[in-house]
């Protein structure tokens, strides 16, 4: 014990529900309750007199002894006991063991647990066998556990505060754990602070006695200043997602230990400049407007996610000189787009549509006038992405001829043949239907001139972007006949709520289809949407990569163990490269692996070293000319 008597920082842990994930005595009753038929109600009742004698409903004696009662456990299950809760250490605690070896001589565990589990799970991570104050179990004759040594301060009420006090620490002392049994500690006078640890289970008679709520060990490492595996804490890396994202991108960000906050439907450019501080993580569709003044308000900004494909919403301009990397998903909803534009070309070839209505308002109409098949019919695809591409082969299968326009040199796919000219697909086509991008320089791509320059009577679908399309120059072809069916996904200005009412010249026109900017919205595209997004924003967050970002260099980078890694965005100036090395050369520092990737505005530059970093070099990184973000990542 001689440790623990000097002048020291002191670090009391419990261990149930904090240094693991589970309730120790719960998993000992999964065990030994296996084989009872009755499994599943005793466990609810362990589970429930925990959570009493935790939130302080309770006595800590009396729940003890009902629990124990109730497992039927024997000496035999304790093996298979402590496998099991060595596979349920906290993540947190895991990814920090470093800690654990350097303030081996500083931290307790003080549990009203048992010994005979604990040991063996927290000597493993350095911690010394001296320093853990648990209970012990009583055997009878035949190895049943059949109770607890009375005689232990820490089977009583108030017995963590009964065994602090026999200690005699001098020092500051800290207290992390998850039940009312840590805040007791505090509450005597013999704790500095009390963390409520709520990575596994949260309970709001305990946070609310907290000085300091932690979500992660990564959290407290952090707020002391101690030694940490990563350079922030992920709870503290705040989540902001708009328009209601499907849910499992929540899963995925909380699954990283995020916070994240959400809001339905879209943001107005006054809204999001106030609610945009502090946030580092951004997910929105295609309504949210993320300008240049929004982003002068984006003091932590690091990564926007589009969760669709386009990202004209997005000033990529403004978010590469402010380093902001920024991803969408560009193949995510393809199909779900393709299958609308396949749907909407038959209805509207075969008037479906207002025969529909008609039939609804009592009319019958069995005619083949002006219904026709699509077999045999030329496709006009202008644009030859994504979509294009995927429509291309679908149509091409159902008999169509397909003909695509691209500004961009594409190589056709199957018999897909190219036009030279936007003016020679359009003259040829029976059906046109557009797959651009929201660039500046679509807008009105197609006006009266080019709706003059189709066949009369064309199908005409616009799933694309909203402002390509000359409305007024579309609603005169359909009112004259020249365009005999229109389907429409996208508008120039769309409603940003589902209460906000949608106006719009095209209501009301014959063989006309209006859907709500839906072509990605089917249950499928949205959870690849929800999967992927996630997927590229986090790998930034937490390694740096960029590759797929619709702004920044590409960079893939390889997985990195035992080492730090450093991030700079810096303006595209000759000789960064030289003086971040130079930096590290100063403080003799090895580079492991470096990766420098730039476009005609800035550079990124990841460096991997091996050694531990002060905050002189960081600062200097920081301050070298030109630089826009630097960070480190562990």
């Amino acid at each position: 014990m001689e440790a623990l008597t000097k002048e020291a920082r002191y670090f009391i842990i419990d261990f149930d529900s904090t240094f693991t994930k589970v309730e120790a005595l719960d998993e000992l009753g999964a065990i030994s309750l296996q084989n009872n038929p009755n499994l599943a109600n005793i466990l609810l009742e362990i589970k429930h007199i925990t959570d009493l004698g935790m939130s302080g409903q309770l006595s800590f004696t009396q729940s003890l002894e009902r629990r124990i009662a109730l497992l039927q456990a024997h000496r035999d299950h304790l093996p298979l006991l402590i496998e099991r809760l060595g596979k349920k250490v906290s993540d947190s605690f895991e990814r920090n063991r470093a800690f654990f070896a350097e303030y081996a001589d500083q931290i307790l565990i003080i549990s009203n647990g048992f010994r005979e589990f604990i040991v063996p799970i927290v000597t493993a991570f350095g911690v010394k066998e001296e320093n853990i104050f648990a209970n012990t179990f009583e055997f009878d004759g035949k190895g049943n556990i059949v109770g607890f040594d009375p005689a232990n301060v820490l089977s009583a009420n108030g017995g963590k505060v009964k065994q602090i006090r026999s200690l005699n620490l001098t020092g500051d002392i800290y207290v992390i754990g998850d039940g009312y049994t840590d805040y007791e500690i505090k509450e005597a006078g013999l704790a500095n602070r009390f963390y409520a640890f709520t990575e596994n289970v949260e309970r709001d008679r305990v946070t609310a006695k907290a000085d300091h709520i932690a979500p992660s060990l990564d959290e407290f490492l952090y707020h002391n200043q101690l030694p940490m595996s990563v350079s922030y804490p992920k709870n503290r890396i705040h989540v902001l997602l708009l328009e209601n994202i499907h849910p499992r991108a929540l899963e995925i960000f909380r699954g990283e230990g995020y916070r994240v906050e959400t809001v339905a439907g879209g943001l107005d450019e006054d809204e999001l400049a106030r609610r945009i501080r502090d946030v580092s993580v951004l997910g929105i569709r295609s309504k949210t407007q993320v300008t240049r003044r929004v982003l002068e308000n984006a003091n932590k900004l690091m990564t926007v996610g589009a969760f669709c494909i386009g990202t004209n919403q997005i000033d990529l301009n403004a978010c590469l000189e402010k380093g902001i990397v920024v991803f969408n998903a560009p193949y995510s909803n393809t199909r779900s787009v393709v299958e609308l534009a396949i749907g909407e070309i038959i209805m509207l070839i075969r008037n479906i549509f207002d025969k529909s209505r008609r039939m609804h308002e009592g009319q019958w109409d069995k005619s083949a006038k002006n219904s026709f098949e699509i077999r045999g019919k030329k496709l006009g695809l202008v644009g030859y992405g994504n979509i294009g591409t995927q429509l291309s082969v679908l149509a091409e299968s159902l008999g169509m001829e397909v003909y695509y326009y691209d500004a961009v040199e594409k190589l056709a796919l199957g018999n897909a043949r190219k036009c030279k000219t936007l003016a020679e697909l359009l003259g040829l086509a029976d059906i046109v239907t557009l797959h651009v991008d929201g660039r500046a320089t679509n807008q009105n791509l197609i006006g009266a001139k080019e709706l003059a320059l189709m066949k009369d009577g064309v199908i005409f679908l616009n799933l694309s972007r909203g402002h390509v399309v000359d409305i007024a120059a579309l609603v005169a072809a359909v009112r004259s006949g020249k365009v005999r069916g229109v389907g429409v996904d996208v508008y120039p200005y769309e409603p940003k709520t589902n209460q906000e009412a949608f106006v719009n010249e095209l209501r009301g026109l014959p063989n006309v289809i209006l859907t709500p900017h839906i072509g990605g919205s089917t249950e499928e595209a949205q959870q690849n949407i929800a999967e992927f997004v996630p997927g590229k924003l986090t790998e930034f967050v937490n390694k740096g990569n960029t590759f797929m970002s619709v702004n920044f260099p590409n960079l893939q980078l390889p997985e990195l163990t035992d080492a730090h890694r450093l991030i700079h965005i810096h303006e595209n100036t000759p000789g960064i490269l030289a003086q971040i090395n130079g930096v590290l050369a100063n403080y003799r520092i090895n580079i492991l692996g470096q990766y420098l990737k730039t476009n005609e505005k800035i550079g990124y530059v990841i460096t991997d070293i091996d050694k531990t970093y002060s905050k002189e070099m960081v600062r200097e990184l920081r301050d070298i000319p030109h630089t826009i973000k630097f960070r480190m990542l562990y």
